[in-house]
């Protein structure tokens, strides 16, 4: 059973950046795809990206395109979203999940989720 500690939230004016991390424990972290995920208070949780098991292959929401970068260190087990020109919309708790596989895009194929940070943005 994997367990992924989420960390780097914070609060942050609009057009800021921030870097999230995802620490994973076990051995098998580099075979599998990892993902992230938020969640906005009275809100359904929207996916917002994901990496394959090496890296070279990621997938971002529309939301996030071209502001938000997912990678990852499989030497330390670990994930990150680095988030720039932050909005207000983008105010959320934010968390990682490994795939069911090496490269996973639905959001159905993602479990093993993290506690979250959260993450405001201010105007």
């Amino acid at each position: 059973q994997v367990q992924l500690v989420e960390s780097g939230g914070g609060l942050v004016q609009a057009g800021g950046s921030l870097r999230l991390s995802c620490a994973a424990s076990g051995r098998t972290f580099s075979n599998y795809a990892m993902g992230w995920f938020r969640q906005a208070p009275g809100k359904e949780r929207e996916f917002v990206g994901a990496i394959s098991w090496s890296g070279g292959s990621t997938y971002y929401a529309d939301s996030v395109k071209g502001r938000f970068t997912i990678s990852r260190d499989n030497r330390k087990n670990t994930v990150y979203l680095q988030m720039n020109s932050l909005k207000p919309e983008d105010t959320a708790t934010y968390y990682c999940a490994r795939g069911f596989g090496s490269w996973n895009i639905s959001p159905r194929e993602f479990g093993s989720w993290g506690q979250g940070t959260q993450v405001s943005v201010s105007s």
